[in-house]
């Protein structure tokens, strides 16, 4: 670390709590996987968009 560089108080705490807990960083990466990185169907998408039921603009009567 550079003597002038500022570093906050998350970014410490952080780097400490992940230097304590590396099994953090791959708990992280697993839960990106599953809500992030996966196939798109397309079709569906499609299909889901063109089957929607317009909500009506003041949705209580």
């Amino acid at each position: 670390m550079k003597v002038n560089e500022y570093v906050s108080e998350f970014e410490c705490f952080f780097g400490e709590l992940l230097r304590e807990h590396p099994e953090l960083v791959e708990d992280q990466r697993k839960g990106w996987n599953i809500w992030w990185d996966h196939k798109v169907d397309l079709e569906a998408e499609r299909v889901a968009r063109t089957d929607a039921v317009p909500t009506p603009a003041y949705y209580y009567h």
